[in-house]
Formats: structure tokens, C-alpha cells, sequence
């Protein structure tokens, strides 16, 4: 009896000593889920991005994901804003219910940069001790990340409020984490224009990483649902998309590749892209958008409403139309035709500009014809990242020139045209500058 009482023991504690093995000191055996939420714009025309973040916060949470493992980013300036009429609400459809309402503010105003956020996905508790609540992801080996992007974008580059965050900062981040084993899989939904870019040739097909997008790399995305009350775009075609079908889908059963494929078919305005390991596509959107242990019932499916789509680029330009068409005084008509009017002429300013700085880069009328016609795919990130900031320094600040981010291709084509930087730099000063 007491022989067999031993062998149990001792069988125990192999089995222990097992599990002991396979562990990595400070992580949860099961794993857990983690969700990093990000909109990197702000301002009353950009109400759209943290409208589709905060929406994306109550999905997360609602569906048992622990304050505690979500951490959002947002410059946090509509709920008190003297355009929102209703204060202290945000919304992300036509009459649609209130989505700020409990959402968590880790890091807000200057805090939401892209250092910040390479810091957070990394989990450099360090690195942000001081700075807003300090959350990081804390993510190990066992467990699954779900990161989720909204705002302007460009070849190479998603905008933040003051800077811009790189495609291969970002993948050298991801690669990062995989090596130290900071996740066992991890999703990324990035809604912006040009968003393939960010992972199109970058991002590896082995590192267990999933990645949507809301346009391939040289498109715009689109913006949806105008309220005239609240006068602004309410939320983005494929951010509205996937997060209604997540609402009114049983998330337990309904995979990751059958919610690309509903919002690829649905975002009839860009084409919506899939990069990394499309093998995760049979993994259920629960695994990344719930708590490991809850059951969400679907919730109410919202009314069918016109989306009203209008490409990002010109949100800014339809808005100040729109108001324009509604003004009832003189004095409100002067005042949208003369912002109107600012508007086209800082777009045709930047339009010339970049024009002059590829006359002078370029060899000859045949290259500057290529250069502002044609759309290269990015390689020459050394060539390009450097002039890509002399370009925001030093002409149109493009976290605040949002036009500005539409013709950065011509500065992709010269880099790809094999132009030297120094070239391209020596036009840019010439131009800007001078």
C-alpha cells in the first residue's frame, strides 16, 4: 500500500516537474489574452478614429477581456470638445449607442507616440514608468495579442498625433517579440490608407502573426456614417465592418478567416488585405477578442444605414461642403467658403511642391512623368525613411498636413527610380527652404 502510495507520488511529481518544464517563470501555464487598442489622430475632423477605437474597447471588454490586459491609446479630445453637442458622449453609428462610456484612458495627448507605443507592445514596464498608467502588455509564451490600429497612413508610415510610426520599426518590434517568446500568436487589424504597406514583404509568413488591413499599399481607406448633428464621419468603412460583425456573430464559433472574407466583401471601397500566417485564419475571433473562459452571446444587430463613404483624403473637403450646403446665414457661408478655399489651396500648394522638388531630382521630363504617375512598391526604405522626414520637417508637417501624406509615392518613386538621397534632400531644401 504504502509502495503504491510512493509511485503515485513520485508519478505526481514527474508530471509536475513536467509542467515545471514547459513554463516560463512569471506566465499563466494557459495563457491569456491581451488587446492593445490605438487611434492615432485628433482633432474634430479625425472623430472618427477613437469613435472606432472606443468601439473597439467595449467589444474587448464586454467580452471578458480584463481592464487590466487592455491598454488604449487616444488623444482623448471629443467627449469634452465645444463642437460635440451631446458631452461626454462618442459614438460610432447613426444613433448608436454611447462607446466612450468606460473606456480606459492609459495614455492620452502627448503621451500617444509611436515610442510609446513600441514600448507598450513590448511590454518595457521601464521604458513607460512615469508615463500615463504605465500598462504594458505583459504578454508570454502561452498568450494571444490582439492589436488594433485607426488612423491616417502612407507608404511605409501610420501617423500619430506628433510623429509617425515605420513599417520596419514596427516588424523589427513584431520580430522582437516572437524571439523572446512574448506571444504564441498575435492579430493585427490596421485601419489607414496605405495600410498593406506596413506588412506587405515585411512582415514573415512563420511568426505566428495575422494581419489585416483596411487597403493594399497604395490605396486610400474610407471614411463612413456623416452625423450632420455631431457634423463629422462617425467611423471607417472597414472598422465599422469588422466590428459589427463581431457584435451580431457568436464569436465561439466564427473564425478569423470567415470575418475577413465578410469584411472584405463589405469594404467595397478599398481592397481589404491579409499578410502572416494566413494558416490562423481557423482560429475563432474568441481567441482574440474575448476572455479565455467567457461565452458572449451576439449582441442587438444595428439598422442598416448608407454608409455614405468618402476616401480619407478628402473627409477634411466633404465635411466643410457639407457644412457649407447646410449654413442658413451670410456669415456662415463666408466662413465655409473661405475655409474651403484655404483647404484646396494648401492641397495645390503641396501638389506644386512636390512637382518641383521631382523636377529637380529627377533626369529629365520622362522621370518626372514616372515619378508623379506611377506607384512603385516600397524596398528603399534607407533611401526613403530619411528623406521622408526632411520632407515633414522641412515642407508640410505631416501629422498635421494630412494632404500631404498622399504624395509621399512620388518620394517612394524617386527612391525607387534609384535617385540618391542626397539628390533628393538637395531638392527638398531648394524647394522648401529657399
Amino acid at each position: 500500500m504504502v509502495s503504491r502510495f510512493l509511485v503515485v507520488l513520485s508519478l505526481v511529481a514527474l508530471a509536475l516537474a513536467g509542467v515545471a518544464d514547459n513554463m516560463i517563470e512569471g506566465y499563466e501555464a494557459e495563457g491569456v489574452h491581451w488587446a492593445l487598442l490605438v487611434a492615432g489622430s485628433n482633432g474634430w475632423y479625425n472623430y472618427r478614429h477613437q469613435a472606432d477605437i472606443c468601439h473597439a474597447y467595449q467589444i474587448m471588454h464586454r467580452n471578458g477581456i480584463p481592464d487590466e490586459r487592455i491598454v488604449v491609446m487616444m488623444y482623448d479630445d471629443l467627449a469634452e470638445n465645444p463642437e460635440n453637442p451631446t458631452p461626454g458622449v462618442v459614438i460610432n453609428h447613426y444613433n448608436g449607442s454611447d462607446v466612450y462610456k468606460g473606456v480606459v484612458k492609459d495614455y492620452i495627448k502627448e503621451d500617444v507616440t509611436p515610442e510609446n507605443f513600441l514600448k507598450i507592445l513590448q511590454g518595457d514596464e521601464a521604458g513607460m514608468k512615469g508615463i500615463g498608467s504605465g500598462k504594458v502588455l505583459k504578454s508570454g509564451p502561452n498568450d494571444h495579442v490582439f492589436v488594433n490600429f485607426a488612423d491616417h497612413g502612407a507608404p511605409g508610415i501610420i501617423a500619430f498625433p506628433s510623429s509617425e510610426l515605420q513599417a520596419r520599426d514596427l516588424n523589427k518590434a513584431i520580430s522582437a517579440m516572437y524571439n523572446s517568446k512574448q506571444y504564441s500568436k498575435m492579430v493585427f487589424y490596421i485601419e489607414a490608407c496605405e495600410s498593406g504597406s506596413m506588412f506587405a514583404d515585411l512582415l514573415p509568413k512563420n511568426i505566428n502573426v495575422y494581419a489585416t488591413t483596411a487597403a493594399n499599399p497604395e490605396e486610400s481607406s474610407y471614411a463612413c456614417y456623416y452625423d450632420d448633428m455631431l457634423g463629422t464621419y462617425l467611423g471607417d468603412v472597414y472598422s465599422v465592418n469588422w466590428m459589427e460583425d463581431t457584435d451580431k456573430e457568436d464569436i465561439s464559433t466564427t473564425t478569423l478567416q470567415k470575418q475577413f472574407g465578410i469584411v472584405k466583401e463589405e469594404t467595397n471601397t478599398s481592397h481589404v488585405m491579409l499578410y502572416g500566417d494566413v494558416s490562423m485564419g481557423d482560429m475563432t475571433l474568441a481567441e482574440f477578442q474575448a476572455g479565455k473562459s467567457t461565452v458572449v452571446k451576439p449582441q442587438r444587430v444595428l439598422p442598416s444605414v448608407p454608409y455614405d463613404a468618402v476616401s480619407s483624403p478628402d473627409v477634411k473637403l466633404s465635411i466643410l461642403y457639407r457644412k457649407l450646403a447646410k449654413a442658413t446665414t451670410t456669415g456662415e457661408k463666408l466662413k465655409y467658403q473661405s475655409l474651403i478655399k484655404q483647404e484646396e489651396q494648401l492641397r495645390s500648394l503641396v501638389q506644386s511642391t512636390v512637382k518641383n522638388i521631382a523636377t529637380l531630382a529627377a533626369d529629365g521630363a520622362d522621370q518626372v512623368s514616372r515619378i508623379l504617375t506611377s506607384r512603385h512598391s516600397l524596398y528603399s526604405f534607407d533611401c526613403y525613411e530619411p528623406v521622408m522626414h526632411h520632407f515633414s520637417a522641412n515642407c508640410f508637417p505631416l501629422h498635421k498636413v494630412e494632404h500631404a501624406l498622399r504624395h509621399l509615392y512620388a518620394l517612394v518613386n524617386m527612391c525607387e527610380e534609384k535617385i540618391s538621397p542626397a539628390t533628393i534632400l538637395s531638392a527638398i531644401d531648394k524647394v522648401c527652404l529657399q
